[in-house]
């Protein structure tokens, strides 16, 4: 049985977002990813917060080896282990522009980031003394006083050198796109042949399935296209032109101009969308062709009645499609 989450970004304030993952505690998700988004609330103070309020729904900042050190990210998540009873788990991200680019940090080895940062988490998760020298970071006799074990890690993926170091190292793998999903897939499958444990299948959406939630997943796509690979955008049947007109827009003119040069049939390549029953067909043929195991709710804007509505049709949808 496919098992549910969320994602949250968060830009409403404290206490909605601990009453939001309260909230789908209850409903049955299972894990709660909290993305680390520079200038937004600080993801290790929300996510105690929220450890503080509930007792089973696994919880995990979504971080990257640019903002943050791997060895405080180490230090974080082990910490938040504690006080969450052995509930923390770590999402790691490539870092993209919209985190980066307002601290004047520059993109720069991607995949060296999160291969050294994930070497890092679990040296030092071991609680032994490390002394270490990687092309990014080094470690000089550092050790945590608070050791965790091995944690969970996670990778959300979309270039195919991520896709492969996940399927090599992590323990799921993340993915975004639906149309992207058969060789974004193939790719992991092709790393991961031969390792003892598979990574957990992760597909991250959401889901619209009223003519609201479709104008605002054109808003969405705006977002979700920046920084993608040539793969992924032939896979969505764009060209790497109309990316850039996209982008030029949301920068020049604003995310409604944007989103208006957001068609209907880009949005169904991208996610999940249409009439209820649809969404429902859609979803059973993605579980069961792509072997889920996990799927993610995205959630990125404010409103708690609003998003309890959404994470109770969702979890029904899910449901029904498994």
């Amino acid at each position: 049985m496919i098992e549910l989450g969320i994602e949250i970004m968060p830009e409403m304030p404290v206490a909605e977002v601990v009453d939001t993952i309260r909230a789908a505690e209850e409903i049955g998700y299972s894990y709660c990813l909290l993305t680390d988004e520079g200038l937004m609330r600080e993801v290790y103070a929300v996510l105690t917060a929220a450890a503080l309020r509930t007792s089973r729904i696994m919880i995990s900042p979504v971080t990257n080896g640019y903002t943050r050190h791997p060895a405080l990210t180490a230090a974080g998540t082990a910490t938040l282990n504690e006080i969450s009873g052995g509930r923390a788990f770590v999402t790691l991200v490539a870092g993209g522009s919209m985190v980066l680019q307002p601290l004047g940090i520059e993109r720069q080895s991607p995949l060296q980031v999160v291969k050294e940062t994930i070497q890092i988490l679990r040296s030092l998760w071991s609680g032994e003394t490390i002394t270490w020298q990687g092309e990014k970071y080094r470690l000089d006799r550092a050790r945590l006083n608070a050791p965790a074990g091995q944690l969970p890690i996670w990778v959300a993926a979309r270039g195919s050198g991520m896709l492969s170091l996940a399927g090599k190292e992590a323990d799921g793998v993340v993915l975004m796109g639906k149309s992207d999903l058969p060789d974004a897939l193939s790719i992991v499958e092709q790393s991961s042949a031969g390792r003892a444990g598979q990574p957990k299948r992760i597909y991250l959406d959401r889901i619209a399935f009223t003519p609201e939630m479709v104008k605002e997943a054109a808003a969405l796509y705006v977002y979700s296209i920046l920084d993608t690979p040539a793969r992924m955008l032939n896979n969505l049947g764009i060209t790497e032109e109309e990316r850039k007109i996209i982008q030029s827009a949301l920068e020049t003119q604003g995310e409604a101009a944007a989103a208006q040069l957001i068609t209907a049939e880009m949005i169904q390549k991208f996610q999940v969308a249409g009439e209820p029953e649809e969404c429902k067909q859609i979803l059973e043929d993605l579980i069961s062709r792509h072997r889920l195991d996990i799927f993610l709710l995205d959630i990125v804007s404010g409103g708690l009645d609003a998003n309890i509505r959404l994470m109770q049709d969702t979890y029904h949808l899910i449901q029904a499609a498994a």
